[in-house]
Order: structure tokens, then C-alpha cells, then sequence
């Protein structure tokens, strides 16, 4: 397999293509828990319970297609290897929570790989949906129709009153978990995310790491989600994330010309360095690998390189993890030998843009 063909594999379509603020929000993720009608919770049934509800996907969802997101296909974590996991995990396409089921936990992923449902995870059924960009009403809009389309053939938990029945408190309601991945270097440089975290906080949302809960913002990169879900409608968590999540692209943008205008020769400085040890360097560790590669996204946003795809940090932030640098070397890498394989990967990514 050439590089270019482990990209292509590598990279979800979607990802390719451009939303609104892309230069600042790179992706759009709306969630929804579901839970299967009079079937215990996987936090607190047995084994037989959720084996029922696999099967029951398996039956009504497999080789299915809908819409867009063209034909789903499931992947049991009994039959996936630790390295595919760590993969899938890395792509987004699951969580961490979810590899660990390795007996009943699966997750149905979509052709186009916008749209995967992780069955036996926390809940029975959680739909996800990702667009470019900020797109938060057209995500929740396609969200919906997919929703729509599962319980067709599904009887949902629900009550009356609390809304969708869910294993966590915070989801009751809508069940609806809707998050947006920024892109933030300038506020992370002058120290203002330290500032803003918990003020974004007191308002109902939560600042995360790239992978979510308990995760670091590695390469400045954040997730912006709310927190909860009970007593408000779809659209108001929506219309809510969305004005604050403006105010954050407007602070960021500032802080981008500020940084400019005050420490111009220096910030150039920072990214052509960085750039320089993306190009040349034989060892890079993950946490530097995120904090250059976040340097020269910067650098493309801002005009002062012109030869690299805007996709670079997409990219490279999802083939420079683990998982996919010993799916690329096609072995078990040690530490040592991940750090070798992800600056010779690297290296040999900035050369195809020259080509």
C-alpha cells in the first residue's frame, strides 16, 4: 500500500470537503443515546440482554442503505484485532468505552463513514453524525431523518415526561450530545482557553480534548459539546452551542491578528520552525508531532505557507496516532519505533505536496 493510498483509507470522505469557519472549526458532531424498549441498560443488564439488542441490529440495520450515507456495515469487537480497534477509535468512527466490549459491543458505520452507531456502549444505541465546518442545524436536521429511520424499526425507551430514557442522567431528554471540534491555537498561545474553559462551562457546555471526556487538547484543538439534555428542545441546546461557539471563532480571529500585529516576526518564526521539524525530523513524539503540525495549520490559515493542504492537520493528527502508524507498518510498534514511524510518515507527507 502506497502512502497515498493509506490516506485515502485514512481519511473519512467527508472530511475533504469544507464548511462554514473551517479555518477555525474543523468538524461538527451531533449524538444521540437510545436505549431499546423494556432491554436493561448495558450499565446494568447481562450479557444475554445486550447480545439481544446486537442481534436485533444486526437483523434490521447490516447491509442496509439509507440516504447519503449510502450502505452500513457492523463491525463486532469480537471480531475486530486490538490494532483495528485502536483505528476506529482514532478515526472517531467509536469511542474507547466501546473497544472494551469485546463480547457484545459493535458498531454499524456507513459507507461515506459519516454517520456510525456504537451499539452496547453506554446505551444500547448511539447514533452519531459528522459534517465539515460548522454545521450544527443541517447536522441535527440529518441527525434526525437517520433517527427517524432507526426507529422504524426499533421501539425506543421513552417516557412522556423525561423524554428519551438513557444509563446517564445528563442525557435524559433529548439524548442529544452536539459538539463542535475548534481549532484554537491563537487563544491557546496568550493563555485565554485557561480563561474561557470555565466560563464556557458555567453556561452549560463543556471544553474537552480531542478524543472527549478525560482527553487533552492536544495541537489546540477542542471540543465544544453541552451538558446536558433534560428540559430543552433539540433546538434550543443547538441555537445555544452554536451563539457561543461564534463567540469563541470571533475571540480566536482577534487573537489571530493581535498575535500578528504584536509578535509578527516571531509567530512566522514559531511555524517555519515547526514546519522545518515536520520536514526534516527522524524522531518526533506524539505531543510535539500535534503542537507543530498546529503550528503550520496556523501558518496556511493565516497566508504565510501556501504549499500545503488545509487538510494537514486533519490528516496527519489521525495517521500519527498508534493505531494507524502499526496499521501502517502492518506490526506491533514499540514506543521508540512509533516515534520513527510517525516523522518518517510525516516527512514523506509533506513531500506529496510537491508533487
Amino acid at each position: 500500500m502506497s502512502l497515498q493510498d493509506f490516506i485515502n483509507d485514512a481519511i473519512s470522505p467527508w472530511m475533504n470537503d469544507e464548511g462554514k469557519d473551517s479555518d477555525i472549526v474543523l468538524s461538527t458532531r451531533i449524538r444521540l443515546a437510545r436505549n431499546l424498549e423494556q432491554v436493561p441498560f448495558p450499565t446494568s443488564g447481562d450479557q444475554q440482554s445486550q447480545e439481544k439488542v446486537l442481534q436485533h441490529v444486526e437483523q434490521e440495520f447490516n447491509d442496509q442503505s439509507y440516504d447519503q450515507f449510502k450502505k452500513f456495515q457492523l463491525v463486532k469487537m469480537s471480531d475486530a484485532e486490538p490494532v483495528e480497534k485502536r483505528v476506529l477509535v482514532e478515526k472517531h468512527l467509536m469511542s474507547p468505552n466501546l473497544a472494551e466490549n469485546s463480547q457484545t459491543g459493535a458498531v454499524l458505520i456507513s459507507e461515506n463513514e459519516q454517520a456510525s452507531v456504537m451499539v452496547n456502549e453506554e446505551d444500547h444505541l448511539r447514533l452519531q453524525l459528522y459534517y465539515p465546518g460548522l454545521q450544527l442545524q443541517e447536522a441535527l436536521k440529518q441527525a434526525q431523518k437517520l433517527d427517524d429511520w432507526f426507529e422504524e424499526r426499533t421501539r425506543y425507551a421513552f417516557d412522556e415526561q423525561k423524554g428519551y430514557l438513557t444509563s446517564c442522567p445528563t442525557n435524559v431528554g433529548t439524548g442529544l450530545r452536539a459538539s463542535v471540534m475548534m481549532h484554537l491555537p491563537a487563544l491557546t498561545m496568550t493563555n485565554q482557553m485557561n480563561r474561557m474553559a470555565p466560563e464556557i462551562n458555567k453556561l452549560g457546555l463543556v471544553v474537552r480534548g480531542i478524543y472527549g471526556e478525560g482527553s487533552e487538547a492536544l495541537g489546540s484543538l477542542y471540543q465544544i459539546s453541552n451538558q446536558m439534555t433534560l428540559g430543552k428542545s433539540e433546538e434550543d441546546i443547538i441555537e445555544e452551542l452554536q451563539s457561543v461557539v461564534q463567540q469563541v471563532i470571533e475571540s480566536e480571529r482577534q487573537s489571530r491578528e493581535w498575535v500578528m500585529q504584536q509578535s509578527g516576526i516571531q509567530l512566522e518564526d514559531r511555524i517555519f520552525r515547526s514546519y522545518g521539524v515536520l520536514a526534516h525530523s527522524r524522531i518526533i513524539e506524539s505531543k510535539e508531532a500535534a503542537k507543530c503540525l498546529s503550528d503550520v495549520r496556523l501558518g496556511i490559515d493565516l497566508g504565510l505557507i501556501k504549499h500545503v493542504s488545509k487538510n494537514i492537520l486533519n490528516e496527519l493528527m489521525v495517521l500519527t496516532q498508534p493505531g494507524f502508524l502499526q496499521h501502517y507498518a502492518k506490526k506491533s510498534l514499540q514506543p521508540y519505533e512509533r516515534d520513527w514511524f510517525r516523522a518518517n510518515l510525516i516527512r514523506e507527507r509533506l513531500q506529496l505536496e510537491q508533487y
